[in-house]
């Protein structure tokens, strides 16, 4: 059976809905609406989006003619012309219900995907492009690394292994992708009981923030139930003034530059010792680590203020 990716869509619809409020924010008068988009920025934002979206359909057509359904044949062979798991069941059809269950697996792998990026410095140097703008919005959204769609199938493989047919998942990840775009806007409010079970544009505000209390939080897709579950939900203070981008910022707008900063620092930093292990952990400890202790990660520098608010 075959399906359309709902991006194919979408694409267009998210170029409409930038220009919708870039013209809202600059007919608004408040400071941070007339702030929220920097041309320079939006430009160097546009200018990765357009570059995925080249790239996207090559990697996406490997990820799904052939890893996806390498996966799927080799777990899910025929058998007397039944599509049969290796584990002994029927694979799964297209049952309305089967849909929600692939919807809810790929978001549980689009946490665990999203969390790694940023708890493993080799995969944050792809994934910091999303990160590196200091503004907050619908551009910001589109502001995609190249370099993270050529490992991210690796995280959904599992779901095809199972019995998921491969263009189930395919629209999968893109009805998660839409849902990600559009949470990137500063103009929505908390939403009431949906905040209860959903990743809402607040919550991805903390995210996307450089806070020190809201580093590392909400990895979530569309639910916010398995950052509840592993313990990195933070809900949004509205007392707290929020600081878009990353500790570390490219501080250009050329592309290659926002691109690459991230592995030429790892680079550097490998450098540093000549001890293999260390070498190793640069590149795929924290970001942060350090042989030295001159620079923590976020968990080491939590425990260490927490052990010296036990002390005081």
């Amino acid at each position: 059976m075959d399906f359309t990716n709902p991006l194919v869509y979408g694409v267009p619809c998210f170029l409409g809905l930038i220009l919708l409020e870039l013209s809202y924010s600059k007919h608004r008068k408040e400071e941070r609406s007339q702030k929220l988009y920097n041309w320079k920025d939006l430009g160097a934002s546009l200018t990765m989006g357009i570059g995925s979206a080249v790239l996207a359909p090559l990697t996406k057509t490997i990820a799904a003619i052939v890893l996806f359904n390498y996966v799927y044949e080799i777990f899910n062979p025929l058998v007397d012309g039944v599509r049969t798991n290796i584990m002994g069941y029927e694979s799964f059809g297209y049952a309305w219900y089967i849909w929600i269950i692939c919807q809810l697996l790929d978001d549980f792998s689009y946490y665990w995907f999203h969390r790694q990026n940023h708890n493993v410095r080799f995969l944050w140097a792809a994934h910091i492009v999303h990160h590196s703008s200091d503004n907050f919005n619908l551009g910001t959204a589109v502001r995609n690394g190249w370099f993270t769609i050529l490992y991210k199938p690796f995280f959904y493989m599992w779901i095809v292994a199972i019995g998921f047919p491969p263009e189930m998942l395919v629209v999968c990840l893109g009805i998660e992708a839409l849902w990600q775009f559009q949470l990137h806007s500063v103009y929505i409010p908390k939403l009431g009981f949906i905040e209860k079970f959903m990743n809402t544009h607040t919550m991805h505000q903390v995210h996307h923030a450089q806070n020190f209390e809201y580093m590392d939080k909400n990895h979530g897709g569309f639910l916010n139930v398995f950052d509840k579950m592993f313990g990195t939900w933070k809900e949004l203070d509205e007392n707290i003034e929020i600081k878009y981008g990353v500790t570390h910022a490219p501080n250009s707008y050329n592309p290659l530059v926002i691109l690459t900063h991230e592995y030429k620092d790892i680079w550097n930093d490998m450098k540093k010792s000549s001890n293999w292990y260390h070498k190793f952990m640069y590149a795929f400890a924290a970001p942060g680590w350090s042989h030295d202790g001159s620079s923590l990660t976020i968990k080491q520098q939590r425990k260490l203020l927490q052990t010296q608010s036990a002390k005081s």
